[in-house]
């Protein structure tokens, strides 16, 4: 069976030597900027809890492992990174209704308000950032990524760990 490398032209070579460093930049400068956004909220939110307040708020209540798999990360990693969510009051936590053992995560409603305000700094990002697109050229790049991501997740789900160099 050929593998991926074996099916790679010259031209393929190129273009994907570009494409993967272009992601390298992308990486580099959104971890710089943090994509945090415009205005007051810029950066005021970490990528983390972002991802944990924008999930419980699309998908609702949940449980500690729903969350976890859903985020394709360890449960540990949410206990830990949800712990400052329900301290800071924007996650409730609470006993599940029928396995009083299980904990449920809810986004409260100042929760839901900081999400807000945040979202609305990093689309004023976007907006800016794209300015001089069309909105077919954003269309198309916002499918294209999110393509790119699932993409990225389904085959890094698939390779096998790299043991530590440590």
């Amino acid at each position: 069976m050929p593998t991926s490398s074996d099916m790679t032209t010259h031209t393929d070579t190129a273009l994907l030597d570009a494409l993967q460093h272009q992601v390298a930049v992308f990486a580099r400068r959104a971890e710089q900027s943090r994509l945090g956004g415009v205005g007051q909220a810029r950066n005021s939110m970490d990528r983390a809890a972002y991802l944990l307040l924008n999930r419980l708020d699309k998908e609702g209540p949940m449980g500690v492992k729903a969350l976890a798999a859903g985020m394709g990360i360890d449960s540990s990693t949410v206990t830990r990174q949800v712990a400052p969510l329900v301290d800071s009051g924007l996650v409730n936590r609470a006993s599940h209704p029928e396995d009083g053992r299980a904990v449920v995560l809810q986004l409260s409603e100042r929760g839901r308000s900081r999400l807000e305000e945040v979202r609305a700094s990093r689309r004023a990002l976007m907006a800016l950032v794209t300015e001089e697109w069309t909105e077919e050229e954003r269309d198309a790049f916002c499918t294209l990524l999110t393509r790119f991501n699932a993409s990225l997740s389904t085959v890094t789900a698939t390779l096998p760990a790299v043991p530590s160099t440590s």
